[in-house]
């Protein structure tokens, strides 16, 4: 961590050396944890993603209590926006957390809080997007490589129109690195096998914004011409196959995915999207907790890493990047409900059993 400059960098500091020297940092009501060791902030994006709150935070606070008995979380949730979130890295900042793991809203926006808390002596994890500013650590999953999988899977689940048909491609938000990343890939795969009718970028990943953007493309190029549909993840496959049926589109087109969401995972079954990639929560979770808990502590981050990346200056950090996983209805209890995240109860509803069964979901 570089030396603070500025006068209320280092009364920041100060603060923060002495409640690590004290053993302060008590719990609030957004916080979880031990009590009198090291505190870790928790920032999310927001709430349109089911994971962050339902997956990732649970999973993250429960490693973080394995590996620091004594460790407190402080929780915020900047629910899409980036002046919240801004202010919560202040929040954090000014109760003079030892870490801080943050999933930006908008990487690029976020850069200056990331730099305040530098300043601060803070370091921060960035979880999940590759935020700009000084960061410490990042982890995880290989972008380029879920949308890869995603392209793989659209052409097999399109047959005989995977050589020259037409797809209407749904990418994330623009300002999310990630969905840059899972674009590259995907047209990677893409590019020289089918025709690409239109092209989206979709805000703040909202689904509603994904289902006006289908029913454009459904009427400037005609229900009948897409033969697929790339969505860059599960809210944008839930938004565009809502806009499909809207307009009488049957069969639908097979439709891509990302985050294994319950609800897709249900669709899947049902026959109403193709695929999912399912990215293992726990051991991003895992990897994420074990770096915030060594940096809170001021040691290195190389046990928790399997190499580096480059932040926003060009320095290489440590990283932890994973493998994603394609799922489909013949893989779904090999992965998902294998390893514990669903059951096959919670998937088949009493309206997808003849479904389930035919799937081999049998429980």
């Amino acid at each position: 961590m570089k030396t603070c400059i500025r006068d209320v960098a280092v009364a920041l500091v100060a603060v923060a050396t002495a409640v690590a020297l004290t053993a302060c940092g008590q719990a609030d009501g957004s916080s979880a944890g031990g009590g009198d060791g090291p505190q870790v902030g928790l920032l999310l994006p927001d709430t349109t993603t089911a994971r962050w709150e339902t997956q990732d935070r649970p999973l993250i606070e429960s490693e973080i209590k394995e590996l620091c008995g004594d460790c407190t979380v402080e929780h915020a949730n900047a629910k899409g926006d980036v002046a919240t979130q801004r202010q919560q890295v202040d929040s954090m900042i000014t109760k003079g957390v030892d870490a801080m793991v943050l999933v930006a809203v908008d990487a690029r926006s976020l850069g200056a809080a990331v730099r305040k808390a530098e300043q601060a002596d803070i370091p921060v994890i960035a979880y999940d997007r590759l935020a700009q500013g000084p960061i410490s650590g990042f982890v995880s999953f290989d972008g380029e490589e879920v949308g890869r999988l995603q392209g793989r899977a659209l052409l097999q689940g399109m047959g005989a129109a995977a050589d020259g048909g037409q797809i209407v491609m749904m990418n994330g938000d623009p300002n999310d690195p990630n969905a840059a990343e899972f674009k590259k890939g995907a047209l990677s795969v893409l590019s020289d096998r089918v025709k690409i009718g239109k092209m989206y970028d979709t805000p703040v990943w909202r689904a509603e914004i994904a289902n006006m953007n289908m029913s454009a493309a459904i009427s400037a190029l005609g229900a009948d011409t897409i033969d697929g549909v790339y969505a860059a993840n599960d809210g944008l496959a839930a938004g565009s196959i809502s806009a499909l049926r809207a307009n009488n589109v049957s069969p639908l087109p097979p439709v891509t995915g990302q985050d294994a969401e319950l609800e897709a995972l249900r669709r899947i079954v049902a026959g109403d999207q193709y695929m999912t990639v399912y990215k293992p929560f726990e051991p991003e979770a895992a990897a994420g907790a074990a770096m915030a808990v060594a940096a809170a502590r001021g040691e290195s981050l190389e046990d928790a890493a399997t190499g580096t990346v480059s932040d926003s200056s060009g320095e290489s950090v440590p990283a932890a990047l994973l493998a994603p996983v394609s799922v489909t209805v013949d893989t779904i209890e090999g992965t998902v409900v294998k390893d514990g995240v669903y059951t096959v109860e919670e998937i088949c509803t009493p309206q997808l059993m003849a479904a389930c069964a035919r799937a081999g979901l049998t429980g």
